[in-house]
């Protein structure tokens, strides 16, 4: 039984033939008469020999891997984004190398060192929330390592990114809200510093004053995504004079830890307070008082996107000889979805809005 793989240098001997002719018979090299090529492949195949990739990537200047960055691997959106990169990805021959940032610029910086020195053929990364300059991303330039943000991307710059417009999916919950008569909508968004953040409120802002409704800014609170965040943020626009008739959530887990303050306060949950979120994830079916709206932001596809953009760019610099044209963006529309609370009154309509 063997213990060690066969080598060229093997087949080479067993042949008595040089290791160079074996490597060219092997990839079909006319250089090498076609008797002499039909025999190495012979006895490559009944040695059980297996190309060393490893070797011809370093030849080729490439490692097949892809470096992916995420905020936290344990939140939904992002586990479901990377599986749409590792499926791309997979099709195309590359392996993916991710870490965690855990909302943490400098985990972040120390990431970008390790997928630097391990020389990835290119980087996928949603931003951290603390991330307020991409300099350190941008020096990858340097080293030829092609970058695509997804999801949390840079405000501007010349930067390759997919990302989904909430501009528009804040539009529409507003307009759905408004329409069921509520018109007192809470906002809690955010770290402020976060491109999406940005727009998510100026969403709110613009189509509220569209409605020719009064913006009141004590009604939108931001949250570092933390349970005490969420609630202070809760407790801060609960306590206005007149209380909000709904609470537009950031995500699904700043929605549930939301809800877990509404309750613990008493306030009945999509009845006298209507809870809406701006992600549509599949947990929330599992929760007592999922959102009566969401926004699904479509994180698998926005992956996938991702990973094909990168290898666009791939193919776009051996065409050109490394010379690409301007960045590319691609913008995802969300879908606006209305859920079912079994536990609330009134569930699906909100004529107790007034």
């Amino acid at each position: 039984m063997r213990e060690t793989l066969p080598t060229l240098k093997e087949i080479a001997k067993r042949l008595d033939v040089s290791a160079s002719t074996v490597s060219r018979a092997l990839v079909d090299n006319p250089r090498i008469g076609l008797g002499t090529r039909l025999k190495v492949q012979k006895m490559a195949e009944e040695l059980g020999y297996e190309r060393n990739t490893q070797a011809v990537n370093f030849k080729l200047k490439r490692t097949n891997i892809i470096g992916v960055i995420v905020p936290y691997v344990r939140e939904e959106f992002f586990s479901d984004a990377i599986c749409g990169i590792e499926e791309v990805a997979s099709q195309h021959n590359y392996t993916i190398l991710f870490g965690q940032s855990y909302d943490d610029v400098n985990n972040e910086m120390r990431l970008i060192e390790i997928v630097k020195k391990k020389r990835v053929d290119g980087l996928i990364i949603s931003l951290s929330k603390s991330t307020s300059s991409t300099s350190h991303i941008d020096a990858l330039s340097r080293f030829n390592i092609p970058v695509v943000y997804f999801d949390r991307v840079p405000e501007a710059g010349p930067v390759n990114k997919v990302y989904c417009d909430v501009y528009s999916g804040m539009c529409q919950i507003v307009t759905k809200l408004v329409s069921n008569g509520i018109t007192r909508i809470a906002l809690i968004n955010g770290p402020g510093m976060l491109t999406a953040s940005k727009d998510r409120l100026n969403g709110y802002v613009e189509c509220m004053e569209n409605f020719k409704l009064k913006v009141d800014m004590r009604m939108v609170s931001e949250t570092d995504f933390s349970v005490e965040s969420t609630h202070g943020a809760m407790r801060s626009i609960m306590n206005v004079k007149v209380p909000p008739q709904a609470v537009i959530s950031v995500n699904d887990y700043v929605h549930m830890d939301a809800v877990q303050y509404a309750r613990s306060h008493k306030i009945k949950v999509n009845n006298e307070v209507i809870f809406v979120s701006l992600s549509n994830l599949p947990i929330t079916s599992y929760t007592i008082h999922p959102p009566l709206i969401a926004l699904k932001q479509h994180p698998h596809k926005q992956g996938a996107m991702a990973m094909n953009m990168l290898l666009q760019i791939f193919e776009d610099k051996l065409k050109s000889g490394g010379n690409l044209e301007k960045p590319r963006v691609q913008v995802i529309s969300p879908t606006l979805v209305q859920c079912n609370d079994s536990k609330a009154e009134n569930s699906t309509v909100f004529k107790h809005a007034s």
